[in-house]
């Protein structure tokens, strides 16, 4: 299956909407690692070719947590989807809440794809602003509690049957700056590699 022209079918494309154009087998994910926006070039994108910007940001982490991943199609393999909450690139410094909006119904149809899907990793505060925007139209109250991700500790939060592992963000160059954030999400990582055996 192809995720681009399977939300394509469903939704629609809008102008500005940018969509993983990738093939695989849906009952084979069993994660989901949401990031938080598209790049402003679409080809720095997880599935935008070697060497892509986002690829290599992901790539390095689950590397980091264990996983003997080189490629976006090694991760794939692995039964790890990675996908962005906000499928437009950022028009300000911040994410607003009509961006996620425009971009949650093919979060939400992209989601629904993956029927043995056990973990969703939720890589920064967009990512979970996103996710808790699903479960509030779903079960009226979020799935993840809406503190400061270091005031969850260890807690474990279900989402249904699936666990859900809120973390930091995993690209830009933030990232290169919070070495403590990186060790946390390696943390996190592993745990969704544990999970999924």
């Amino acid at each position: 299956m192809n995720i681009r022209t399977e939300l394509g079918k469903a939704l629609g494309i809008t102008d500005g909407i940018f969509l993983n154009d990738v093939e695989l087998d849906p009952s084979a994910v069993r994660a989901v690692m949401i990031n938080e926006v598209v790049p402003s070039d679409p080809k720095q994108d997880f599935y935008g070719g070697p060497g892509a910007d986002y690829m290599m940001a992901a790539v390095s982490l689950l590397r980091n947590a264990g996983a003997p991943v080189s490629s976006i199609h090694d991760v794939l393999r692995m039964g790890i989807y990675v996908t962005n909450a906000v499928k437009t690139p950022k028009s300000k410094s911040a994410v607003d809440s009509t961006e996620i909006e425009r971009s949650l119904p093919y979060l939400e149809k992209e989601l629904s794809l993956f029927p043995n899907l056990r973990v969703v990793m939720l890589m920064g505060d967009v990512a979970k602003r996103a996710f808790n925007m699903i479960s509030r139209k779903a079960a009226k109250k979020n799935a993840v509690p809406s503190v400061s991700k270091y005031k969850l500790g260890d807690s474990e939060i279900y989402y249904g049957c699936v666990r859900i592992i809120p973390s930091y963000i995993m690209t830009g160059g933030n990232i290169l700056i919070e070495k403590s954030k990186v060790t946390m999400a390696t943390e996190d990582v592993a745990k969704m590699l544990d999970i999924i055996g």
